[in-house]
């Protein structure tokens, strides 16, 4: 997943900090999880978390399996010691240690393992939106991010990863390569937020 056509890691530049954005190229895991923090805070913050929590952890990745095994309120403690990892930390220290669990018991620990044989975009959507903490909206800008940034590409990739896997998108982290493509995603988002907040009072 990881890895370039010329064989080195793929560089991603959500976070916009050098040392946890090397952490999402490579880690498979690091960038699930980062995903699954992209809710209610800015996408920065989530995204910056696993590198975070890797460091709270004593290491320089994340393990499924030491996840999945951790104290639970231990585990929320590494959440909670500031700076906080998320708005609600209690709560994603939670939802993380469900998602490794989950993949421990159906892929063996291993969130490339989700992906990696995908025979279909909607194959992989389902695989996805199965993941405990993954919505469909969560799913599919998370496989838009896999097509576009990551070289996972199964066929109708796009089409199952809705408007988000549309070419020259600026609608969310999937389209995020650098500080400019970052804020006219922010500026999407808000316009949409606007747009949506009129349309209800419009009825």
């Amino acid at each position: 997943m990881t890895k370039s056509d010329n064989g080195k890691a793929r560089t991603l530049r959500i976070a916009q900090e050098p040392e946890a954005d090397e952490l999402l190229g490579r880690s498979p895991l690091a960038a699930l999880v980062g995903m699954l923090l992209d809710q209610q805070v800015p996408m920065e913050w989530a995204f910056t978390g696993p590198h975070t929590l890797a460091g709270r952890m004593g290491s320089d990745d994340l393990d499924a399996r030491n996840i999945s095994a951790y104290d639970p309120e231990a585990f929320t403690g590494l959440f909670t010691e500031k700076p906080a990892l998320h708005r609600y930390p209690g709560s994603m220290a939670k939802r993380v240690q469900q998602l490794c669990q989950f993949l421990v018991a159906e892929y063996d620990g291993r969130a490339e393992a989700v992906w990696e044989d995908a025979a279909t975009g909607a194959d992989l959507l389902k695989r996805l939106n199965a993941l405990p903490g993954f919505g469909t909206q969560k799913a599919q800008i998370f496989l838009a991010l896999l097509g576009k940034q990551l070289g996972v590409r199964p066929a109708g990739w796009r089409e199952a990863a809705g408007a988000y896997g549309e070419e020259g998108s600026h609608r969310s982290v999937a389209d995020i390569t650098g500080p400019e493509s970052l804020a006219e995603v922010r500026a999407y988002k808000q316009q949409a937020k606007a747009a949506a907040k009129a349309a209800g009072r419009s009825t």
